[in-house]
Order: C-alpha cells, then sequence, then structure tokens
C-alpha cells in the first residue's frame, strides 16, 4: 500500500494556494503519485491502494496529522496491508511512530529507492554502491529510534566503567562496514580510472546516454548499438553502465555509455555511492539527455536532471556538449506531435533537440547524423594518400585516428579521411606531411 505524501506539495515543491500562479516545472501530483506507484510494482509489490493526502503543514513526531493518521491505519487495517510506502522523506521519530501506529512497516521514498537499487545491482561494483548508500541511511536511522539501542553494555575489566551504549555499537560496525566498502570503491575508481586511460588512446569519441529513469535510454542503446540490454517499460530496469561500439552514417566510430536513470529526490546518498559510475558522464565528449517527452511532466523531469548533472559538474547549459532527445513520438498524437515539432525548430539551431521513438526507429537517422555532426565541431580532418606497400602506415592511422573513409586508386594508391582531436593532430602531421592535406 502506498500511503503518500504531502499536501500542498508536489514531491519536495510546496505548491502555492488557489489564487497564485503555479511555477514552472511543478510536479503534478497524479503523476507524482503514479511514479511511487511505479516504484513499487518495480520490486514486485501488490499495491492495494494508493493515496494523496493534503497537509496544511508538517507534524514533527508523525509527519501526518492526528485525523489522517488514524484514517490511513483504518484503511490499512481494511486491507490487510504489510508495509506503507510515504513518498517523501521520514525522519527516524516519524517512521518509528507511524509504524506503531499502523501496526505495519513503514517505509519512506529514499527507502523505497535503496531497495529498488539493491534489488537491480548485478555487478560487484553495483552491489558496493548499493550497500554503501543503505549502510549511510541506516546509519541516519540509529538517532533515538529503537529503545533496544539505547541499552548499555559492559567496559573492558570486571569493574569497567558503563562501556558504550547499543546505538554506539551499532554505529561504530556500521561505520567500520561503510570504511571498508569505500576502499573497496576507490579500488574500483582506480580500475575505471585506467579504462578510461585506455579508451583516451583510442580515437574514438565516447557519447553518454543520461536521462531521467524510464525515459527510454535503454531501448534507445539498444536501438544504435543493435545490442540486447534490458529495456523494460520499468523504473530503474538497469543500473549497471554499459558501453557498446557504435559506426556513425559517415562510416565514423563512436563508444555509446548507458548509465543509471535519474529520478527526482534522488537519495545524496545514492549520487554520491555512484559517483564512479557517474564518472563516465564526466568524460563523455557528447552527452544525449533522452527525455520522455509524452510524459505529463516532461518538464519537471527536465529540471531534475539538470540539478543532478549540475551536481556531478556538468553545465546543462553547455550546447557543445550536451543534445536533447526527445523520445517516445510514438505515444504522442498528431496533433501534439505537430506541437511538439514546432517547440522543437524555435530552438537555436546549436540547441535544437532531436525528436525520435527508440521503439520504432523514428528520427534515428537524424540522431545519428546530428551526433556525427556534434563530433566533428573542432576536430581536425586529414585527406591521406598512402603507397601500396605502406601497409605500417595504414595500420597506424587505423590505431591512432578515426579513419572515416577509405578507397582504392587504379594505380593501387590508397585514399583515406581521418578525423581526430586537435591534441591528437602534430602525430599525423609529423608522420605524413606532405602527404596530409588537412582541412577543417
Amino acid at each position: 500500500m502506498i500511503g503518500p505524501y504531502s499536501s500542498e506539495r508536489s514531491g519536495w515543491s510546496i505548491t502555492p494556494r488557489s489564487g497564485s500562479p503555479t511555477p514552472p516545472r511543478t510536479r503534478a501530483q497524479d503523476a507524482r503519485l503514479a511514479e511511487a506507484h511505479g516504484l513499487a510494482e518495480a520490486i514486485d509489490l501488490d499495491v492495494v491502494a494508493t493515496k494523496n493526502v493534503l497537509l496544511r503543514e508538517i507534524h514533527p513526531g508523525s509527519f501526518l496529522g492526528k485525523g489522517k493518521v488514524v484514517e490511513i491505519a483504518d484503511l490499512a487495517s481494511a486491507e490487510e496491508a504489510e508495509l506503507v510506502i510515504m513518498d517523501c522523506a521520514l525522519s527516524p521519530v516519524q517512521q518509528r511512530n507511524l509504524e506503531k501506529a499502523f501496526s505495519a512497516k513503514v517505509i519512506d521514498r529514499t527507502g523505497l529507492i535503496l531497495e529498488i537499487f539493491g534489488r537491480r545491482a548485478r555487478t560487484r561494483e553495483g552491489s558496493l554502491q548499493v550497500e554503501l548508500a543503505h549502510l549511510a541511511y541506516q546509519k541516519s536511522r540509529l538517532v533515538r529510534s529503537w529503545t533496544h539501542l539505547e541499552r548499555q553494555r559492559g567496559g573492558f575489566g570486571f569493574l569497567g566503567g558503563p562501556g558504550e551504549t547499543q546505538i554506539e555499537t551499532d554505529r561504530r560496525l556500521i561505520q567500520e562496514r561503510m570504511s571498508r566498502i569505500e576502499h573497496e570503491l576507490d579500488g574500483v575508481k582506480r580500475t575505471r580510472g585506467l579504462h578510461r586511460k585506455s579508451r583516451r588512446t583510442v580515437p574514438y569519441p565516447i557519447v553518454a546516454l543520461v536521462g531521467y529513469t524510464n525515459a527510454g535510454k535503454s531501448t534507445l542503446f539498444n536501438r544504435l548499438t543493435q545490442a540486447d540490454v534490458l529495456a523494460e517499460n520499468m523504473l530503474f530496469a538497469t543500473l549497471d553502465p554499459t558501453l557498446r561500439g557504435v559506426t556513425l552514417p559517415h562510416g565514423g566510430e563512436m563508444i555509446l555509455s548507458d548509465t543509471v536513470g535519474f529520478i527526482s529526490d534522488l537519495p545524496t546518498m545514492l549520487v554520491s555511492a555512484f559517483r564512479a559510475t557517474l564518472e563516465e558522464v564526466l568524460e563523455a565528449d557528447v552527452i544525449l539527455h533522452v527525455r520522455d517527452i509524452a510524459h505529463e511532466d516532461a518538464e519537471a523531469q527536465l529540471a531534475d536532471v539538470e540539478s543532478i548533472l549540475t551536481d556531478l559538474g556538468v553545465d546543462p547549459s553547455d550546447d557543445r556538449r550536451l543534445m536533447e532527445v526527445w523520445n517516445k513520438a510514438d505515444l504522442l498524437d498528431e496533433d501534439r506531435l505537430a506541437a511538439t515539432r514546432n517547440g522543437a525548430r524555435r530552438r537555436p539551431a546549436n540547441a535544437a533537440p532531436i525528436i525520435v521513438s527508440a521503439l520504432t526507429g523514428q528520427g534515428i537517422d537524424e540522431l545519428g547524423a546530428a551526433i556525427e555532426a556534434r563530433l566533428a565541431i573542432g576536430r581536425i580532418v586529414f585527406d591521406i594518400a598512402l603507397d601500396p606497400v605502406n601497409g605500417q602506415g595504414l595500420n597506424w592511422l587505423y590505431e591512432n585516428t578515426e579513419v572515416m573513409r577509405k578507397s582504392t586508386a587504379a594505380d593501387g594508391a590508397v585514399h583515406l579521411t581521418v578525423r581526430v582531436a586537435p591534441e591528437r593532430a602534430e602525430p599525423v602531421r609529423r608522420r605524413f606531411f606532405p602527404a596530409a592535406v588537412e582541412r577543417a
């Protein structure tokens, strides 16, 4: 059972009372409730009832007022609910008091997302990151939440002092485990750093997919790479990053990276724990922000993703690096699709979004061309003619440049068009000059 959450609140944003204009990018209450429902279903919970609760104020002891507590307790009892999910952040005391009132287990939004991440993690790295976030969450729950944690344990020696309380013991054990996990994750970060360093020696650019959870990133990843990464109509269907090589329309190559989806009010400890994974985004040459343009909360989701990108150190207004992909066009009727296209055309040319349907393939060719054009910005193109016996030079070009075209003339000479980043252009000039003809 989901028993949210706020009043005149849309997620964490306070909605003004009647008579005041609604601020932009405000999350619709029904959409927020539907998202909470989807989160519960993502871990196979049987949701028997959902409810929006309007609050005039948040009560420090129970979050809800007495009347609402009784109302939801009666509903939980009637439905024989074993779990009540509050789509908000609860303090440990609020959680304990609500569990007593409802005679059922209570978890908040953070606890629910942590549970989903725990189910979805597949790799050793993902499991460590989720466990670290879960321990940080548990540690915050220890403060005067359960009475057994206040009991004291004996000190050293027969006449030892009062010793440490159970809460201090539990906090110490959690901190020790967190320290061990952080040490292991440092090793993961070093390994990822080595992988990124080795990828930088390969001449192929990196393109990363980011976006709100269930925006269709994995479906788009599969469409572009012809891979079979898990892609379902489910929140947080995939967690672990995936990388694949992709051939662009004009023969260029790129490495495409799929990352974990974002969500509103993503717990801070999760952002911190998954930073090693999300660093893939920081290294990307181009970032594709995939948006579910058919969703009623598309603008609010945009704000959430931009906020997390900012926290990661990525400037959402950097049009040279960031490109919006408006996905799920197949879900729009003709009028909405026409309006969406008009909205895209009104954007500046360098910030124009690409409208696609990853499911049907609509707009994918246009997206590939747009990615290729974006990657070409600032790169240097060389036209090179090689003697047919210069196999060593040909091999060097394939290993150190992005070979876009290759042809063989009647006399056997090999003609290539290659592209490199500016910092990699000098070795090409030294090795093939004057055979190389450089052009912008």
